[in-house]
């Protein structure tokens, strides 16, 4: 535990608003793999696991959240639309959720999400806003826009509904490997990881749960050093889908996260840019850079513990094909 008592939140927030969640977007996101990695165990030494939220017609885990909270929503709300603000995942999300039930979609992004995630968001027939530099710049447009139109909000994380959504991710590890002992979260805004921890601390708060954030985006685990919600300026990463702020008026994830998370793990870009070569050469995986920050946890060690069984949640793999080029030439051979 990182941060104080989450007694308000506990209130608010349970484990059976996400076995309500797993049953409400059951017509929608089918349950993903889990398989283990045989030369991630042998590099770690203890039997390693991944958690294939890739697998998802968008690519990544945030069609959970979006689904749950916008099956959520009135009849009447449904008919006026939604929009949201995204690094790109989370908009896809929404864009596939309203697409799939008839709901006009307006997602707000900034000039820094890749063309690859842009280029999908058009396929899923969004309304597509670029606004400034950064998801706080896309946030405050959307919330203007909303307002202006009269549509509902879906926050990419800091929302109960969203937050339950990625829960069922916890559910599905427990059933799947009920013997796991540390389970790896890529960490930005921390929706993914608040849903996880509350579902694994309830079944068993003796499971490990650890957030692995980018050095160029680390802005929870700033928050949680400054015990409040920081801004920091963004930069770029190969984990672009971590970039963004947790919001100034955080209401839930930056004491859920602090409340459920056992350690938080920074990852360079250059253990990024390794780990996401050695997936495509030891897997045949593509996965994005936010995926890749939990399998450089185990490939660098950075795990305190030397026991046990490790799931890594692969959160998406929705990355520029220009980026894989370089990543190819430049680990060319990673047969040693």
């Amino acid at each position: 535990m990182i941060l104080g008592d989450l007694q308000t939140i506990r209130e608010e927030l349970s484990i059976r608003d996400i076995w309500e969640a797993r049953k409400r977007i059951v017509s929608i996101v089918n349950k993903t793999p889990l398989i283990q990695s045989f030369v991630l165990s042998e590099k770690a030494g203890r039997p390693v696991y991944l958690k294939l939220e890739n697998v998802h017609d968008i690519g990544a885990f945030k069609v959970r959240g979006a689904a749950n909270k916008i099956l959520s929503l009135s009849e009447d709300e449904k008919k006026k639309g939604v929009a949201t603000f995204s690094t790109g995942n989370h908009g896809m999300a929404v864009a596939y959720v309203a697409k799939s039930l008839g709901i006009n979609a307006v997602v707000c992004i900034s000039n820094r999400v890749p063309e690859a995630k842009l280029e999908s968001l058009r396929r899923l027939n969004a309304q597509i806003e670029i606004y400034g530099h950064s998801q706080d710049d896309a946030e405050e447009y959307c919330y203007h826009l909303a307002e202006k139109k009269g549509l509902t909000i879906i926050p990419p994380f800091d929302d109960p509904y969203i937050i339950a959504g990625q829960g069922t991710i916890g559910l599905e590890i427990v059933e799947d490997v009920p013997h796991v002992t540390d389970v790896i979260v890529p960490l930005s805004g921390g929706g993914l990881l608040s849903g996880i921890g509350l579902a694994l601390k309830s079944i068993d708060p003796n499971i490990r749960v650890i957030g692995v954030s980018a050095e160029h985006a680390p802005v929870m685990y700033e928050s949680l050093k400054a015990r409040k919600a920081v801004k920091i300026e963004e930069r770029d990463t190969l984990a672009d889908s971590l970039l963004g702020g947790i919001g100034m008026d955080n209401q839930y994830t930056l004491q859920m996260v602090g409340q459920y998370t056992d350690d938080i793990l920074l990852i360079s870009e250059e253990e990024i840019a390794y780990s996401m070569a050695f997936m495509m050469d030891k897997h045949h995986m593509i996965i994005e850079g936010a995926a890749a920050t939990g399998v450089a946890a185990v490939l660098e060690n950075k795990l305190p513990r030397h026991d046990g069984a490790i799931v890594i949640v692969i959160s998406g793999h929705n990355v520029d094909l220009s980026v894989l080029f370089q990543l190819i030439q430049r680990y060319n051979d990673l047969s040693h």
